[in-house]
């Protein structure tokens, strides 16, 4: 069993940024990929980014040059850097991991707010 818990959402202005970590805990073995998902009101979970298990990248064009996906494996913690934030990337932010035998494991998600 894997357990994935989000943190570092909140309120920010327009232009702002955040950091989001993603902790991961239990077994963890053979990482296909880690990933941040979000969610708006009224939107379906979309894919922002991803990095894989040989450490290639992955960004939605709307978050191209802005966002930052990292991990520090040592710690088995996912981070995405936001910066230049929107009113639009106000959601609920998901990560989650996929590893070997298609075992895919979600965290309960962070709201970040955008504020005009």
């Amino acid at each position: 069993q894997v357990q994935l818990v989000e943190s570092g959402g909140g309120l920010v202005q327009a232009g702002g940024s955040r950091r989001l970590s993603c902790a991961a805990s239990g077994i963890i073995l053979s990482i296909n990929s880690m990933g941040w998902y979000r969610q708006a009101p009224g939107k379906q979970r979309e894919l922002v980014a991803k990095i894989t298990g040989v450490e290639n990248t992955y960004y939605a064009d709307s978050v191209k040059g802005r966002f930052t996906i990292s991990r520090d494996n040592a710690k088995n913690t996912l981070y995405l850097q936001m910066n230049s934030l929107k009113p639009e990337d106000t959601a609920v932010y998901y990560c989650n991991i996929v590893m070997a035998g298609s075992r895919i494991y979600w965290g309960q998600g962070t709201q970040v707010t955008v504020s005009s």
